[in-house]
């Protein structure tokens, strides 16, 4: 009776898995119409990439970076 039980757990969580997956295709599918979107108005949607993931960092960890890039820029000239 235990391994019936358990293989409906099993596949009920396989199920909601499955669900979920399709919930993310969708809302990849979402994000990339917005990005086509908004680069049909001329925005760059690699930049808006990059801000996004500058968006999701901590403050410190934005400025630590800001200042690495600062100096391999003055290291190779790029400034």
């Amino acid at each position: 009776m235990s391994e019936h039980i358990a293989a409906d757990q099993l596949r009920l969580f396989i199920e909601r898995i499955e669900r979920l997956e399709e919930e993310k295709k969708g809302m990849a599918d979402d994000i990339r119409d917005v990005y086509l979107e908004a680069k049909s108005q001329g925005f760059d949607a690699k930049t808006m990439r990059s801000v996004i993931r500058l968006r999701k960092m901590e403050k410190d960890a934005r400025d630590e970076m800001d200042a690495l890039l600062e100096t391999y820029r003055n290291a190779l000239g790029l400034n």
